[in-house]
């Protein structure tokens, strides 16, 4: 699925115009991405957490020259899905789907 796939899918879901579905994905990701640089830990419920990690600097090789590179210590993002997202992704065919919690009673 692409940004566009999910835009075109929330827009059905919340039976509003295909821009106006935009920009409701556009301010999630937004926020999402405003509030890991300010360090806080993301939680839906029923999907997953984000979060960032450190990374420690560290000595890399250009694999094309083998020539060593200092690789600075920076925050790398991470995702942690909820037990409810394996199990629905881990799901055999033909079973029962997972019950999906709807957007607005999170």
């Amino acid at each position: 699925m692409t940004k566009a796939d999910l835009i075109e899918e929330v827009a059905q879901a919340a039976e509003v115009t295909r821009k106006d579905g935009e920009k409701i994905v556009e301010a999630i990701l937004a926020s999402i991405v405003q509030s890991l640089r300010a360090g806080d830990k993301i939680e839906i419920r029923g999907f997953g957490s984000f979060r960032t990690r450190q990374r420690k600097a560290r000595i890399g090789r250009n694999p094309k020259t083998g020539e060593s590179v200092p690789v600075p210590a920076r925050r790398i993002p991470f995702f942690k899905p909820s037990k409810e997202l394996k199990d629905g992704v881990n799901q055999k065919e033909g079973a029962a789907p997972a019950p999906v919690t709807p957007l607005g009673s999170v």
